[in-house]
């Protein structure tokens, strides 16, 4: 069996989503719920749905999380802003669709 790790958010007396008067970023692919300091994404369960705590960049000096990093120079594979390296591509790493992607920092990349 495999274990995700993940970190729970508090709990919340809403549902995350379209109106709940949280600003939203569109991160990979998920959502993600800016909410008070915190960056939120849904989590399904066997036993339900809970949030969880999103990604944090793992640049050296950064502590932002990868939905709203906006390092000069990450070089993180999941955050939102960083873009491929390959010559032919301008799309971000986590968008990236090139079949002979060479960027290091793209999901998709070997």
């Amino acid at each position: 069996m495999t274990t995700i790790e993940h970190r729970p958010a508090e709990q919340h007396q809403h549902t995350h989503g379209p109106g709940c008067g949280h600003a939203s970023v569109l991160h990979a692919d998920h959502v993600d719920y800016l909410h008070d300091g915190h960056v939120h994404r849904e989590h399904h369960t066997l036993e339900g749905v809970h949030y969880d705590e999103c990604l944090t960049c793992q640049c050296g000096g950064c502590a932002d999380s990868c939905a709203v990093c906006v390092c000069a120079d990450c070089t993180c594979p999941t955050c939102n802003h960083a873009a491929c390296r390959c010559a032919h591509c301008a799309d971000s790493c986590n968008n990236c669709a090139c079949t002979e992607c060479t960027c290091p920092t793209c999901t998709h990349a070997s």
